[in-house]
Formats: C-alpha cells, structure tokens, sequence
C-alpha cells in the first residue's frame, strides 16, 4: 500500500490534519526551521556571491532523523510548511535536509478538510523566488545585526543590537519623544450654552463657534469674563436648522497589523500575545463535534481580500441572520493597499456560520475574545452601511454664534454587528437634539467656562507603533511581533501605562545609530528594501543583486564609524543597599526580562538581586529603618516584607499602611478595597480594629 508524508511546522497543525486523514497519510511536524545561519559566527561568504553557511539548528538532529526515516518509509512527500516566505523556506530547508527527491509543496490557507482536500488536488513546486526573498532578508539581517552589533559591544555596553526594522522602530519612539520635551503646552477655553426650549424639561448643549461671524478662540480667562459679560441677559435665537444623512461604510475585514492594533485596543493584548491566540485558531481546536479544526484563515497577511466562496456564505448568513434589509446589492470590494502583497485572503472565520457563541464552551476566554472579533469584523464588512441623521442647529446671541450638534442612527447596518465603543465614533453616540426651528427663543440655563491645555502628540502603544510602522512600509505583518519584542528585551525602552518610553540606552544607541548610519536608519531605506524583497520574490531581482548593491555602501560605512565612534558613557544608577556578600555598592542594571541590581565588584563579584517594589511605608518594627517592600514566595505568591531582611523578618500577606490603630498604635493594614474606600485592620495582636477610609485620605 502506497503511503504519504505530510510535513507541517507545528504538532498542533499536525494533530488537526490527523483527524482528516486516513491511515494513507502520515503526518509530521517539524517544529519550525530546522537549518539557520549559524550564530557563532557571521556564516555568509562575502565573497562567494553571499552564500550562506546553514547548519542544523542545535536540538533539532533528532528531528532530522525522524523525519528521513519518515520520508524513506513514503512514496509521495507534500510539504505544508505556513503559506508565506518563511514557510516556503522551511519547506526548502526540509528538501536539503532529508533529501527530499520529489517534494510537493501545498499551501493550507486554512486548516480545515474542504481545504486540505483542494491543496492535496493542486500541489505545486516549490516556489524558489520566494525562498530567495526569505534568504535575502535573512542574510541583510544577518549582515547589519552582526557587523553592527559588535560596534555597539565595544562602544557602549555587552549584548546590544541593531537591526534594520527594530533601529528605525526606535527611531519612531525615540522622535517623538524629542516632540513631546520641545512641545510647549498653550491655554484655551471653550463656552458651553445649556439651552432649554419652551415647554420642554430636557435641556442641551450648545457650543461658542464665532464672533462677528467669525471663528473665535479663546485664550485666556480675562477673554472668557469679557464673553461672559457681553452675553449676560442676552436672547438665545435659533438661526438656522440643517439635516443631513451621513453614510459610515463598515471597515474591511482584519489584516495581521489590524487585527494587532483593534486586539491592543479592545482586549487590551500584547502584539505578540495576538499573534500566539491567532495562531492556536488557525492550526485547529476542537469544537466539540468529534473533529479539530481550523478556526481562522493564516493570520499573517496585508490583503482584505476575500474568496467568492466566503463571499457567497457570509451573504447567505447576513440574509437569514438579519434580513434583506442589511444586505448590500453587490458584495463590498475594500481596495488593497500600495505594498500589500495579496498572497492570501483577510483574516476571516473559516465558516461564518461557526459563531463566537457556538464555540465559545470550547475555548479559553482569550481565544474566544479575539475569534469573536475577527468574526464581528468579518460580518460587518459585508453588511449595509449605517445611515445617520445629522442635525446641525446654529444659535445667535448677540454677536456671537452657538452651535449645537445632533445625530441619530437611522439605520444601524453594519453596527448591528460590529459595535461602536467609546473613543472610536463619539460622533454617533450622543444625544439626539429636541425638535428645534428657526426663530425658536431659548431660555439660558447656564454658560460653562472650560478651560484646557494643548497637549503634545501621544507616546506610541504598540497598536500605535504597528500602525505607524505599515503606514510607513517598515516590515511585514510578520516582523512587527518580534521587532516590539527585542526592543523591550534590550532595555532600549520601558513600558508605564503601555505606552514606550525610551531608556538613556534606547536614545544614545539610537542617536549613535543615527549619526553614523544615516542611510540604514532610515524610514525610506526599511521601506525601499521591503519593495526590493517584494521584487526577489516576484522574480524581477536577482537576491544577490539586492545584497551587493547594499553591502559594498554599507562596509564603507562601517570602518567609517568605527574609527570616529568615542565611548559612549552610560549613566550609573546606584541602588539603595550594598552587596551582601563584600560590601561594594550595588547598581542597577536592565536584562531582557526588566531592571536588576548588581554589584559594582564585577566581575571579582557576580552577585545580583531582583529589584523589589517599595511602597512608601516604613517598617513597623520597633528600630528598624528599612521600608516594606513587595517579595513573592516561590509559588509567585504576592507578600510584603522589610527591606533589610534577614536582620529585620517583618512579613504581612496584606499591604500595611503608614496609618497607626488608635487603639494599640500598631500599624493598618489594607484588607479590601473599593473604588472609593478601603477596609483597614489592625495588626496587633489580640486587636479587633477595622475602620473604612477613602482613598484620599491614605
């Protein structure tokens, strides 16, 4: 009996497309790239027209071995490795590895039977255009990391990098930043009218537009009194009233860098925490019905497009679900953008009629928010646009012009599905305005001064800097996970608030970086070099072409700044305490994985310490001048603890306060806590007093 191999990256994947199969296929994971450049060395033969050096990644022989046995035992071999470049690499490294003879490649743009079925019928070669792209991004990577790198171990600290999307990633923070310390903060006021009509109870709001029927700006609060005062005991006048129907078209369906920004912004996740649950419901779950299945299409992708089969189902499920009444005439088309490659459909539901609530039982709370959203979207981009009634009524008084703004939804199309919330469309949730004409008087109820302050542009979130970073054509849906990901572990940035701050390291590498490499750090070059990858893969670029066109300006470059690069001296941040094992001062230092203290007797003395929490209360016990500090026990378990321990072993499981029971003067602890108010209780012994507090007053 004849017998097929199939090749996929993951087990999970492997597992699904298990269950599709019979006793025919054989399905094997090769758990990723099995060959890379090696990391010990450069591994690219300049000279030899850049060939690289692969080797076999450490731990993956046994797999190797496996997989050829696999292979020896089977008459057809299909390689399924991720439908984009890397995949296509893996899929060519897996050829040279076993020593694959005839090799069929098959592309599962999702992971489910009608699918695997039609890739198994339509096998292909193996696409070498774009094995040379991957190659070539890899190998200029490779080039600038490991030729940049070093230049940053020797001239300001060990274990630095660059590299060409993660240096102009922090480029982007580290500008505007620069934006935010030369922004000067300017003052302005606003004037709202609460206005009444005759007859009615509900009031509304009209805003200060003109003066002298022209736009007016208020600066200061002397202008706000002088307003004030001209408009006292005035007659409010409707002057005019316009109605007007807007159209809100419903948003394309998800892209890899969409679905990253709306995932940051409604589910508050990490980048690369999106990227992990989209990838659990690409590969397949089990769904309760005896068989796993892929619940997405491939999450990496720069296309809205989507096929006519899908088209055809969400149609017939927006008819049934909703009625005609939502269904547009002709299935909306959402224009593709410049650098989108369209190797693969949006992201979408495999099967509309799979809904959030069918499965939800059978995923996590996670995977069940971010199916939901990528089915919400899908749905909606498909459906009628949302008429809204926008009613804009100018009011006189005196020489100055109010207006107030209504809107109501006339018909909600594509908001039945894919909800407004607030911050995204303010515009179509307030208050629709009373029946107003012209010549209608207003009684004033109130004038309300407000009085704000420019602000400077935002710090970048990740959703910011992943949209910014497309907009600009920096990367590819796959890098912009990785790239968040390395700035963070270098200590280039850090993070209050999920917003990036860069670290006197981030700014001097990236100034550095900067002056030096003027050509690489560049928004056009990243994106340039991305057209180019585009051209490889296309077949209109030879990949060595692309390379030495790159390394021989580059080289140049680099003896150049080596030799006018200085030393760059990094501020020394000392701890509070001192080595508990010789003494010295401890300094802290930042790891891949946050800030710690160390010792400044390096390397005579290799002691680190995590650095702990301090929380503003002195420690309780009698002489002792440590302060409590945030511990954790083995189990991860959150305790409070003095600073100085072991000489002092104060310990509580609740976070002591500096406020003293007024019973026995021992310290309060925090035992529950409110939006408003907290519960305190005493720690001494044999005391029973509990109070309430508001938070104000802690």
């Amino acid at each position: 009996m004849s017998k097929s191999l199939i090749i996929v990256e993951s087990p999970a994947k492997a597992r699904t497309l298990k269950k599709f199969l019979g006793n025919k296929y054989t399905v094997k994971a090769s758990m990723g790239h099995v060959r890379d450049l090696p990391k010990s060395k450069l591994g690219v033969d300049i000279e030899n027209a850049f060939a690289p050096q692969y080797i076999t990644i450490k731990g993956k022989g046994k797999i190797i071995k496996e997989l050829k046995s696999a292979v020896q035992k089977s008459d057809r071999v299909y390689l399924a490795s991720d439908p984009d470049r890397e995949g296509e690499a893996i899929a060519w490294h897996l050829i040279q590895s076993l020593n694959i003879t005839s090799p069929e490649r098959i592309e599962l743009h999702e992971i489910t039977r009608p699918a695997l079925k039609e890739a198994l019928k339509n096998s292909q070669e193996l696409n070498l255009d774009k094995v040379y792209a991957q190659q070539a991004r890899r190998i200029l990577d490779r080039l600038v990391g490991y030729k940049i790198s070093p230049l940053l171990w020797r001239k300001v600290a060990p274990k630095l990098s660059a590299g060409r999307v993660q240096s102009v990633a922090m480029k982007l923070i580290c500008d505007r930043e620069k934006e935010i310390e030369s922004f000067v903060s300017e003052e302005y006021w606003t004037i709202v009218a609460e206005l009444q009509k005759s007859g009615l109870r509900t009031t509304f709001e009209a805003t200060l537009r003109e003066k002298q029927g022209k736009k007016i700006k208020i600066k200061n609060e002397t202008e706000v009194r002088e307003i004030l005062q001209d408009l006292n005991n005035a007659e409010f006048v409707v002057s005019s009233v316009q109605e007007k129907e807007q159209i809100k078209n419903p948003l394309p369906p998800f892209i890899t860098s969409t679905l990253q920004q709306e995932a940051s912004r409604r589910l508050g996740f990490r980048v690369s925490k999106t990227m992990k649950i989209a990838q659990e419901l690409y590969e397949g779950l089990d769904t309760g019905k005896g068989e796993t299945t892929g619940l997405i299409t491939y999450m990496r992708t720069d296309s809205t497009r989507v096929s006519s089969l899908a088209v055809t189902d969400v149609r017939e499920y927006i008819k049934e679900k909703f009625g005609e009444t939502y269904l547009p005439s002709k299935a909306p088309v959402f224009k593709a953008k410049n650098r989108a490659q369209d190797a693969h459909e949006a992201i979408r539901p495999t099967s509309v009629g799979r809904s959030p609530e069918e499965v939800k039982s059978f995923l996590s709370k996670e995977q069940y928010n971010l199916y939901s959203l990528i089915w919400k979207r899908f749905v909606a981009s498909q459906m009628k646009s949302a008429r809204i009634r926008v009613i804009t009524v100018d009011i006189e008084a005196l020489n100055y012009m109010f207006r107030a703004i209504g809107r109501r939804i006339m018909f909600p199309g594509f908001l039945e599905v894919y909800d407004i919330q607030p911050g995204e469309d303010e515009e179509l949730i307030k208050d629709d305005l009373p029946k107003l004409s012209r010549g209608d008087k207003l009684k004033l109820i109130t004038l309300l001064p407000n009085q704000y302050f420019t602000q400077p542009p935002p710090r970048y979130t990740e959703a910011s800097l992943v949209k910014i970073l497309e907009e600009k054509g920096i990367g590819r849906p796959s890098t912009y996970a990785p790239t968040i990901e390395t700035i963070r572990q270098r200590g280039y940035v850090r993070v209050e608030k999920k917003r990036f701050y860069p670290t006197e390291l981030g700014v001097k590498v990236t100034e550095l970086l900067v002056k030096h490499f003027p050509d690489i750090i560049n928004e056009t070059f990243t994106a340039d070099m991305e057209d180019k990858l585009d051209k490889v893969e296309e077949g209109n670029l030879p990949w060595v072409n692309l390379l030495k066109d790159f390394y021989q300006p580059f080289i140049i470059t680099l003896k150049k700044a080596d030799n006018e690069i200085k030393k760059v001296e990094l501020t020394v941040q000392y701890a509070e305490e001192k080595c508990n094992k010789c003494g010295k001062p401890m300094i802290i230092k930042r790891g891949r994985f946050g800030d710690f203290i160390a010792c400044s007797g390096f390397p005579d003395c290799k002691n680190t310490l995590s650095i702990r929490k301090t929380i503003g209360v002195k420690c309780p016990q009698n002489g002792c001048k440590g302060e409590i500090v945030e511990k954790f026990t083995k189990k991860k378990k959150l305790f409070y603890g003095c600073s100085l321990y072991p000489a002092c072993n104060f310990s509580s499981w609740y976070r002591p306060t500096n406020n003293i029971c007024p019973e026995s003067n021992h310290i309060l602890v925090i035992k529950r806590q409110t939006a408003n108010k907290i519960f305190l209780s005493c720690i001494g012994p044999g005391c029973e007093h509990q109070e309430w507090q508001e938070v104000k007053n802690l």
